[in-house]
């Protein structure tokens, strides 16, 4: 028995067409799961897939911050490719606005994304019908920001903050199920997202990130193998717990 194996478990994954998302699909089909692959862009949806191994994965685009929608895509999940084993929340927004240009719509947009939607799909998810008889793994997708603060991400500070404290709740309160429920909270991860953005920074201020990061910026496997651990029975005595994995960042 390998006890970090995944093989055959059935694993939904929000975010699934870039970044972290995109590898956690990748990654958990090479370790011989079954994927649901949720995100907005068909197109790159499909290249993830393309990426893959196995054949018994199902791709579902929608906007998951039309959170009315969430049931219906779980139901479709579970018809397609059997009960839940395991959940990865990788969906979410980021961006840095001080507090002058944010109001009340712009909260609600990080909200819903980086908390309300996976808290949601959680819901139905941890009905009976819906997960492995012998339980199952959530993990949430926070940020180092969470417990962090830093100029102009009051929304995206914020935001994180509530979905880690709020796993802590939901792990209690879905204990007795045998489902767990953790999140991952990365530092800077060298994703697309990042590198555009550091193109609108002057190359002096991409160091001064980098030499914040004792080990260097994170590569998307190091968190995909971080959520791997999270999913398999490995971990079957960890829930609601944030793990830090930013390459020595917070602990300066």
């Amino acid at each position: 028995m390998n006890p970090f194996s995944i093989s055959n478990k059935h694993i939904l994954i929000t975010g699934a067409s870039s970044g972290i998302g995109r590898q956690c699909a990748i990654t958990c089909s090479q370790m011989g799961a079954k994927v649901t692959l949720l995100g907005r862009d068909e197109i790159r949806l499909r290249e993830v897939l393309s990426l893959m191994e196995g054949d018994e994965h199902l791709i579902l685009v929608e906007d998951i911050s039309i959170t009315s929608h969430i049931k219906r895509l779980v139901e479709t999940s579970i018809n397609s490719l059997g009960k839940v084993d395991g959940f990865i929340h990788a969906a979410g927004i980021e961006g840095t606005l001080p507090i002058n240009s944010l109001n009340e719509e712009k909260y609600i947009a990080y909200f819903k994304i980086n908390v309300i939607a996976g808290f949601e799909f959680i819901k139905y998810l941890a009905k009976k019908k819906n997960f492995n008889n012998k339980g199952a793994s959530f993990v949430l997708l926070g940020s180092v920001m969470g417990t962090l603060g830093e100029p102009g991400k009051v929304a995206y500070c914020s935001s994180k903050g509530a979905l880690v404290n709020g796993v802590k709740a939901l792990a209690l309160e879905l204990s007795s199920k045998n489902i767990r429920i953790n999140s991952i909270s990365p530092g800077i991860v060298e994703t697309p997202m990042t590198k555009n953005a550091f193109e609108m920074l002057p190359k002096e201020s991409v160091e001064i990130l980098r030499r914040n990061h004792p080990l260097g910026f994170g590569k998307p496997e190091d968190i995909a193998n971080s959520i791997l651990f999270f999913l398999s029975g490995a971990s079957k005595w960890i829930t609601g717990t944030n793990l830090i994995i930013d390459g020595g960042y917070s602990a300066k």
